[in-house]
């Protein structure tokens, strides 16, 4: 089975907990904004719980889209690195959309979800 991902807009859409997601079927990378400096006890517990297959990458600027430039990048750089892979974004931001429109077009596996349990994450 191809790796499955959730890249999460943390400046976007904060998680209560990852509900549904599964150990050893997801990898999860929470992107977090230079001025957040507080992360749930419950979704952290639950984020180590993953192990390697989860981590954060914290904004050393900050700026217009910052945040959704380093979602971008690690897109690209994964896709390459792992045909096959199937990515969700989880964002309310629609300005995600014509990247994975494109993505698509590519035959990249690409979605945007705005809540976990909407998801349709099994």
């Amino acid at each position: 089975m191809a790796n499955q991902y959730l890249l999460v807009d943390f400046e976007n859409v904060q998680p209560a907990n990852l509900g549904a997601l599964k150990k050893g079927e997801w990898k999860v990378i929470l992107f977090v904004g230079k001025s957040q400096t507080r992360i749930d006890l419950e979704l952290a517990t639950q984020l180590h719980a993953f192990g390697d297959s989860a981590r954060y990458i914290q904004m050393a600027g900050s700026g217009k889209n910052a945040l959704d430039f380093h979602v971008a990048f690690y897109l690209g750089q994964l896709s390459a690195k792992e045909p096959g892979a199937q990515f969700r974004i989880l964002s309310k931001d629609t300005g995600f959309d014509p990247l994975i429109a494109h993505m698509k077009a590519l035959g990249i596996q690409c979605e945007r979800v705005t809540t976990i349990s909407g998801a349709g994450i099994r």
